[in-house]
């Protein structure tokens, strides 16, 4: 599809040389993200250094009602950042600029397209971090984290992306940009329409620059990884790491099948030599405490005598802490080599994490058998990742057809239970269709009210959520 040459026109004139892109590689690789389910399809790519680029840019697209697509890591496996059908894709890659972290206000002003671990680095001098954490750190975007509100590895100390927002620089459609909230931490004034912006998946504005909250890095930590029969004994363990006398900052949990995978993929040492139903890394910090090693002591043999766990290990090293995280954080990457996965990104209540799991398993061995469930996430959030792997004597659209059927039962379950069809990926375009699931008539109304108030033709990353 190509572009009208007005448009193009005026893109040259008013421009930088390098602002936009038909080569067919770029299109390829910014058309699309992590979801690989999705055709790419855009028709140019845009790559903005200022938020004035961005919000004159968006005047012209208006003008000749042109869709775009913001674009940030694209590490979101929703379909949130795909261009199927012809839109222009706003990449914030250029605009990383990081500015001085503010000690004293602890807090950090940066451009959108800023990559996590880029700012981790910047604020680790000053003894400081912006607390979102998790896998793909070292490719997602500062933008894109807002935009999808996302969780990660340490959401049980920390909370989510929303909690470490000051302030954000947003762009609407219409090219008028917003200054939202700027530094304050405290501000009553009416609506706080920052938070508007925070989790829309990019349908509402761009988001160009972000005013980040800062914390004091973690003193020492020490890091667990417990071996236990099912979901009701790592309920159990994470009660007893709840009442424990040090901050609890992880407590994830894998089933064997993971674990599996991983070690074999990643060629990582097994923790253990006999198979267990499921698996949990536990990291703490250490109590700053003259006792701390004897308190970490009483604790974890209080955690054997009691039963709660088969077998156990610690970290005796910053390099088996790494190898434990490894298996853990490397599960996604390992299940999906050579394989072809369907995955489901899904929230419960913790109190229904032991029901749920029970009747899930119950409903795939009766329903749909053959399919296997690789089962990892984050048990202090609620927060779990079912994966199903496509079978290798099962041709692909017989999969897909078969895990749609699959996910009608998995949603109403996790409806029953009040949870949510996604935790920490969003929307997109992957799950829109069963937003109904944990949305109700009258809040998906109230959300197309708003956007069609931002966006009144409806050009902002179309056909995503709604």
């Amino acid at each position: 599809m190509e572009l009208p040459q007005d448009f193009v026109s005026e893109i040259a004139k008013n421009f930088p040389q390098d602002f936009l892109t038909r080569e067919p590689g770029d299109l390829s690789a910014y058309g699309r993200d992590w979801t690989k389910v999705y055709a790419a399809n855009p028709r140019a790519v845009v790559l903005p250094r200022t938020t004035e680029e961005v919000s004159l840019f968006l005047k012209l697209c208006l003008r000749h009602r042109i869709a775009i697509v913001p674009s940030g890591g694209r590490t979101g496996l929703a379909g949130g950042a795909v261009a199927p059908n012809g839109e222009i894709v706003l990449s914030l890659a250029r605009m990383n600029r990081m500015e001085a972290v503010d000690p004293l206000a602890q807090t950090l002003r940066v451009q959108a397209g800023a990559v996590t671990q880029a700012v981790h680095e910047h604020c680790a001098p000053f003894g400081l971090t912006w607390p979102v954490d998790f896998a793909s750190k070292g490719s997602s975007h500062v933008g894109g984290n807002i935009a999808t509100n996302a969780g990660g590895v340490k959401v049980i100390h920390y909370g989510m992306t929303r909690q470490w927002v000051l302030g954000l620089q947003v762009v609407t459609m219409d090219g008028e940009i917003h200054e939202l909230n700027g530094a304050l931490e405290k501000n009553n004034t009416g609506v706080d329409l920052r938070q508007l912006f925070i989790g829309s998946e990019g349908i509402l504005g761009v988001i160009t620059e972000a005013t980040l909250k800062l914390t004091r890095l973690p003193g020492q930590l020490d890091v667990f990884f417990f071996a236990l029969d099912d979901m009701k004994a790592v309920l159990k363990l994470f009660l007893e790491a709840r009442r424990a006398p040090f901050p609890l900052m992880a407590f994830e949990t894998l089933t064997h099948n993971c674990l599996e995978a991983t070690v074999r993929h990643l060629k990582l040492k097994r923790p253990f030599e006999s198979e267990s139903g499921a698996y949990v890394l536990m990291e703490v910090q250490r109590p700053v405490t003259p006792d701390a090693q004897a308190v970490l002591d009483q604790w974890l043999s209080g955690v054997f005598e009691k039963g709660l766990v088969r077998d156990g290990t610690i970290a005796q090293s910053p390099r088996e802490a790494r190898e434990l995280w490894m298996i853990r954080e490397g599960v996604a990457e390992s299940i999906m080599e050579g394989n072809f996965v369907h995955k489901n990104d899904i929230a419960l209540p913790i109190a229904s994490l032991e029901a749920f799991v029970s009747e899930m398993y119950g409903i795939f061995a009766g329903r749909h058998g053959g399919m296997e469930i690789y089962l990892f996430g984050h048990i202090g959030d609620g927060n779990l990742h079912v994966n199903t792997m496509k079978p290798a004597s099962m041709d692909r659209p017989d999969f897909i057809e078969k895990c749609h059927a699959a996910d009608q039962d998995l949603f109403a379950l996790v409806s029953k239970y009040r949870g949510s069809i996604s935790a920490e990926h969003g929307i997109g375009l992957l799950k829109k269709e069963a937003l109904g699931y944990s949305r109700s008539p009258a809040e998906i109304a109230l959300m197309r009210a708003i956007k069609g108030i931002l966006d009144p033709q409806g050009l902002m990353n179309p056909g995503k959520v709604l």
